[in-house]
């Protein structure tokens, strides 16, 4: 079973303060933790930690932050060009091994109401945390700062916390919640006209009609225009592509870039994404990394030269697992390498000049969507021998007995989450095959029909997973809303499945 493994992201109020910003530094140490990246930002007064560790020693760290940063900070004073509510405005949790999301949401509830209760500070709830549809987003939590929230918390019962009192003291009010992998990512202008900067926020931020995974804003530091950026999925919206626009953007004010930077941690896959942007690498594969050929886990066990007959001899076992599951993601990732092969085999023809771009995007989204569906293997087998150790409390005493059914419940409901979320990937790999069979070389047109297949086995088989295990919940209808959504892929699928023969005969006579 992989290592549990998550990750947290404290932002405290302050960046200017090296011993209150050391002090809580500390405080986080003593949990036992590994601190990965402390950044800290005197124009916009905050800090940025990011440490990481098993799931009991990263919430212990969280806490020990935030108590910490309540005794050292004091809002009524806090002067800083970043919006905040709190102290510690801000603490995601971030599943990196061995943990759901929903796992990293439980922590943050569990942690909400540690905090109000032990150290009476107000805690909101946000992104996959949320108790609440709008609190989703952390900008309709934050809205009016500390400042406005102070009266408002009182005076509108919009503004009442998840936990806690409805009154702010000196350190505010703290939102925690759950969250993917996000870049925090700084562009510089050669200007100090921060209203420059304000626009191409605006231009690039999904809020105002821009990038679909970008929140940003104008600011103004050390003299230069700076637009701040948190990029929610660097997947399906790259870094390259933001940096880009914002530069085209510039150009329409007379500026430019002067550079930009990370404000704490990256994924490696994002700046390879980027590098292979920028340096036109079309056929590159990830596995061409030399960090990533040599590692371990997942990637290692299908990437490796026997890994295919592995994976096969390891299904074929007289073991629970990899089931059906892990099947379909292995499927799936088979349809995405198809998609990439087709695209490569497309880009670099003269006669294909026109759908370049294309193709090139093509490849990037088909090789993270197989990397993301290669993961989704080993997820398999981990949630099913979850939902194995649940069955296996005792349940002598009724006490006993419904905690062990919750917990079967909690185990068999991430169960069935899992193959939704390779249904979902995989749907997105048929779209791409079918993008392929359309306009892609058309000596390739068989190889993109067959990842069209595939995937769409991928999503079958995905779909018996998630009803087996909604059908094994103690109440089957909290699984509705799964069911929903798997009908709503299933029904996508065989539309994109249907339209198979129709481009097979027109582009190839087939």
């Amino acid at each position: 079973m992989a290592q549990r493994i998550v990750e947290c992201i404290p932002n405290i109020s302050d960046g200017r303060r090296s011993d209150v910003i050391e002090q809580v530094v500390e405080a986080a140490k003593k949990c036992g933790i590994q601190m990965l990246d402390v950044s800290s930002d005197p124009d916009h007064n905050r800090s940025v930690l990011s440490f990481a560790g098993d799931p009991e020693s990263v919430a212990n760290a969280a806490y020990a932050v935030i108590q910490t940063a309540a005794t050292l900070i004091d809002l009524n004073s806090h002067q800083g060009e970043h919006p905040r509510i709190g102290a510690t405005d801000v603490v995601p949790f971030v599943p990196i091994s061995g943990v759901t999301i929903e796992e990293c949401a439980q922590m943050a509830r569990e942690l909400g109401q540690k905090v109000a209760s032990e150290l009476g500070i107000p805690v909101y709830l946000y992104e996959a945390a949320a108790a609440k549809p709008e609190r989703t987003n952390l900008e309709n939590i934050r809205r009016g700062q500390y400042e406005g929230l102070k009266s408002e918390i009182e005076l509108n019962p919009d503004r009442l916390p998840d936990f806690g009192p409805a009154k702010l003291g000196p350190a505010g009010a703290t939102v925690i919640g759950a969250r993917s992998a996000l870049i925090a990512f700084n562009v510089y202008l050669t200007t100090g006209d921060v209203s420059i900067a304000k626009s191409i926020a605006k231009a690039v931020r999904h809020s105002s009609g821009g990038f679909r995974f970008v929140k940003a804003a104008g600011f103004l530091v050390e003299g230069q225009a700076q637009v701040s950026m948190n990029l929610t999925d660097f997947r399906q919206t790259p870094i390259h592509r933001v940096l880009e626009t914002i530069r085209s953007e510039a150009g329409r004010y007379g500026v430019g870039v002067k550079f930009s930077e990370l404000v704490g941690l990256i994924p490696q896959e994002a700046l390879v994404d980027a590098a292979v942007w920028y340096t036109q690498l079309d056929m590159f594969s990830h596995d061409q990394v030399l960090e990533t050929r040599m590692g371990s886990g997942a990637a290692k066990k299908i990437d490796g030269p026997n890994s295919a007959e592995t994976f096969l001899d390891q299904v074929a076992a007289n073991t629970p697992t990899p089931g059906g599951g892990s099947a379909a993601a292995y499927t799936g990732a088979l349809a995405a390498s198809l998609v990439a092969m087709v695209a490569g085999n497309t880009i670099g023809k003269k006669k294909f000049e026109p759908v370049l771009a294309m193709m090139q995007e093509a490849l990037v989204e088909s090789m993270a969507l197989k990397g993301a569906l290669e993961q989704g293997v080993t997820q398999d087998s981990d949630a099913f021998d979850k939902v194995m150790v649940a069955i296996r409390l005792p349940k002598e005493t009724d006490t006993q007995a419904k905690a062990r059914t919750a917990a079967i419940d909690r185990a068999t409901m991430e169960a069935a989450r899992l193959p939704l979320g390779v249904a979902q990937k995989c749907l997105l790999v048929m779209e791409l095959a079918i993008k392929m069979m359309m306009h892609a070389n058309v000596n390739a047109i068989s190889d993109a029909a067959s990842a069209v297949a595939l995937a769409h086995a991928a999503i079958n088989a995905s779909g018996l997973n998630v009803r087996i295990n909604v059908h094994g919940l103690s109440e089957p209808q909290t699984g509705t809303d799964l069911l929903m959504q798997l009908a709503g892929i299933e029904s996508k699928a065989r539309i994109l499945n249907d339209a198979v023969p129709a481009i097979l005969k027109d582009r190839a006579g087939l």
